[in-house]
């Protein structure tokens, strides 16, 4: 099937919401998707941060296969072994007391927001300003940009939005309503904004203080993106709630929002499809995979031998912690058209170009990144 009919089927046939690339995807196999013509591309954004093992990853793969013989779906009626195989690990590596699953990373802040008011009685919950947590009602609640919130207004009410890197800012907007702040460790969807150093750990012992909990969006940032298993580490604190999702089950559906000291009541909170033991299966092989191959470090080398070629090597305005970096560039729409010409896939938020490649990816590929952006006139 040739792209113009693949086109043609999608305006026909499919809901309109996608801003699509010019790439029709056949398959992947790596750090390499290939288009239904057979070219090959470098995917340096990795589905938005969620293979983190690259494509067709052998072990994935036979997981799933091997699942799916056994046991797809059955209820949470009913006990599987997966989904409490996988709860046992995520909590051990976490250092949190529980899990409830989801479908994806939105489905786990929507969970948060629940539990923060079950938990507390409160109503208000703080966020930060350029945030991004998801587009049902009540992530999308959270969501600052109002090109997303304005057409499904009103939304969710109590929630309020500080100044990201403030804590000032922060803690003058706490009230004795406030039941929660939740923040993204690094703001992926606003173009990859790193807070200062220290920032989410004053932020953890201003909570503290002001008997607030604290809940860590790291949809984007968990499972070794940003040098560490997840980017709370880089300043040892622990949140009272954790949300993820995307590298989680590394394309395959699943989330989680991890608690400590609290949690639901019976019948507060399900799902049909959450915690099915082919997602659990699935997600307990790829966080026991990158914590066995020790991907979070080398996201960081990596990462760092990126980031100083793209700035020294090639002058670009470049920031970024491990495999999590944005490029300022003049135009992130064209940037990135050019660089699919090239055969590099990434995207862009307006005129910053995100990179996010598979975890898996080796010096030769960041070479080769480093090659065909500098390239351009960016």
């Amino acid at each position: 099937m040739n792209f113009k009919k693949i086109e043609d089927l999608e305006k026909k046939y499919y809901a309109g919401v996608f801003s699509r690339l010019p790439v029709a995807v056949d398959h992947g196999k790596g750090v390499y998707l290939y288009d239904v013509k057979g070219k090959r591309y470098l995917d340096f954004f990795a589905g938005i941060a969620v293979n983190v093992l690259g494509h067709c990853h052998p072990k994935v793969t036979k997981t799933i296969a091997k699942q799916a013989g056994m046991l797809v779906h059955t209820s949470n009626w009913l006990y599987t072994k997966p989904q409490l195989e996988l709860a046992k690990l995520l909590t051990k590596i976490t250092k949190q007391d529980r899990v409830f699953f989801t479908n994806d990373g939105t489905e786990a802040v929507e969970a948060a927001i629940k539990l923060v008011r079950s938990t507390t009685g409160k109503k208000e919950i703080i966020a930060m300003k350029n945030a991004f947590h998801g587009r049902t009602l009540g992530s999308l609640s959270l969501t600052w940009d109002e090109k997303f919130r304005k057409p499904f207004e009103p939304l969710v009410p109590g929630v309020k939005f500080v100044e990201y890197n403030n804590v000032k800012k922060l803690e003058s907007a706490i009230t004795g309503n406030t039941a929660a702040v939740i923040l993204e460790p690094i703001q992926g969807e606003a173009g990859v904004i790193i807070p200062d150093v220290g920032y989410l750990k004053k932020v953890r012992e201003m909570t503290e203080r002001e008997g607030v909990l604290l809940v860590l969006d790291e949809v984007q940032t968990g499972l070794g993106r940003t040098g560490k298993l997840f980017a709370y580490e880089h300043e040892d604190v622990k949140p009272d709630i954790l949300c993820l999702g995307k590298a989680l089950g590394n394309g395959f559906p699943i989330g989680a929002a991890l608690y400590n000291g609290m949690d639901f009541k019976t019948v507060e909170h399900g799902g049909t499809f959450v915690g099915n033991p082919l997602a659990c299966a699935v997600s307990k092989t790829v966080v026991e995979t990158v914590i066995n191959e020790n991907l979070p470090k080398k996201s960081a080398k990596l990462g760092l031998y990126l980031l100083k070629e793209l700035k020294e090597g090639l002058g670009l305005r470049a920031r970024g912690r491990g495999l999590m970096m944005g490029i300022e560039v003049k135009d992130g729409k064209k940037t990135v058209l050019d660089l699919i010409e090239r055969s590099v896939l990434t995207i862009h938020t307006k005129n910053t170009v995100r990179i996010l490649p598979p975890l898996i990816i080796e010096k030769k590929h960041a070479d080769l990144f480093l090659e065909r952006i500098g390239s351009l006139r960016v």
